[in-house]
């Protein structure tokens, strides 16, 4: 009996080890991870830039090369990677809007609209945004000015100033188009009566971290002086309209007659709504007219402040000037923009004799 245990415990010995010995041999090795490769793309990240050149003469210079200029951003040097004279891409935005506008017109705002058209050198591309009510695209790209001119006829007035919208529109029109050398040039008051002050901040940042530069003939000045009379309750100015000329002109005759026929004498105001109104524009139009100016300042643009409405004409053409002396620039930050400050001042300076440059510029890194 003995010998029986034995046994019987030595064959099922023999059968665990022969169980493990099948396990072990059907069991399937695994596969070892490949090491990773490093990935051996760069990221190129570019930045580009509008500089204009000038002789001491104040006359363009058409042979600007990359040994010519520094750069330096945020007092950091470097050195440009191209330097390339392009033709230019101007979308031309007008403010044809406005409860109570008195300087600001539709024509005014036509007539300057084309004389910045006129004056851009043949092969510049030109496209055309209206708004009051709402911000449109009036006109395509097109090299054809007389087809701007036929756009710019077609604008349509309106009594509330949608700026903000219109600088987002403008943004992404230019923005998408995929081009170089882009400018936008507003004709405008810089206020805002459909969304406010906040969203038009927000626009305006947004133009920061792009590559326009943003030209501006500002209606501010005239405005706040037509304006700052009727904020006090006795002025011998004569009270605002009561509806601008585009209105009034598709009145009857005799109603017509009436609306637009000048009022003489001291003006005793006593509506205490209507002059919190005109002292809170006339403040809406000293804050738009900082903005504006800042707002071309950091883009590298001009800003024009007229004090009458024939300045204002007369200085249109310089606005095409400036555009048609740009050079687009473009270099590789030494700080990649996901890292560092997300505010960079980018200043060119010139290394050549009798060669002067023109750019400065805020940019505004947007961070996912």
């Amino acid at each position: 009996m003995a010998r029986f245990r034995g046994t019987f415990r030595a064959f099922v010995l023999v059968l665990i080890a022969f169980a493990a010995a099948d396990a072990q041999s059907r069991r399937v090795a695994p596969t070892p991870t490949p090491t990773p490769e490093p990935d051996e793309r760069v990221t190129t990240e570019e930045i580009k830039l509008n500089v204009l050149a000038f002789d001491p003469d104040g006359k363009f210079v058409g042979d600007v090369r990359d040994a010519d200029l520094v750069i330096t951003e945020n007092n950091i040097l470097h050195q440009p990677e191209s330097v390339r004279r392009v033709p230019a891409n101007v979308l031309i935005v007008m403010d044809t809007g406005g409860e109570l506008r008195s300087m600001k017109s539709i024509d005014q705002t036509r007539k300057v609209a084309r004389a910045v058209a006129a004056s851009l050198r043949e092969g510049d591309s030109v496209a055309l945004l209206n708004y009051s009510d709402k911000a449109e695209i009036a006109a395509e790209w097109t090299t054809d000015k007389k087809q701007i001119s036929q756009a710019v006829g077609r604008t349509k007035f309106g009594r509330k100033d949608a700026f903000a919208d219109a600088l987002k529109l403008s943004r992404e029109f230019l923005t998408r188009s995929g081009l170089d050398n882009k400018h936008l040039v507003l004709i405008t008051d810089g206020t805002d009566t459909v969304r406010g002050q906040s969203a038009k901040f927000d626009e305006l940042q947004r133009l920061l971290a792009t590559d326009i530069s943003v030209h501006v003939i500002s209606y501010t000045a005239m405005e706040v002086e037509d304006i700052d009379p009727r904020t006090k309750a006795i002025s011998k100015t004569p009270p605002p309209k009561a509806m601008p000329d585009e209105v009034a002109a598709q009145l009857p005759n005799g109603v017509r007659d009436v609306a637009t026929a000048p009022k003489i004498g001291p003006t005793i105001n006593l509506d205490r709504t209507l002059l919190k109104k005109l002292r809170a524009r006339k403040a809406e139009l000293q804050t738009a007219e900082e903005q504006l100016e800042q707002l071309a300042q950091n883009t590298n643009g001009e800003f024009i402040l007229p004090e009458s409405l024939d300045e204002m004409l007369d200085k249109a053409p310089l606005v095409a000037r400036m555009i048609d002396a740009s050079y687009v620039v473009t270099y590789i930050p030494k700080i990649p923009l996901n890292e560092g400050s997300r505010e960079r001042i980018i200043e060119v300076t010139s290394k050549r004799e009798g060669l002067i440059v023109q750019a400065r510029r805020k940019l505004v890194v947007a961070r996912q």
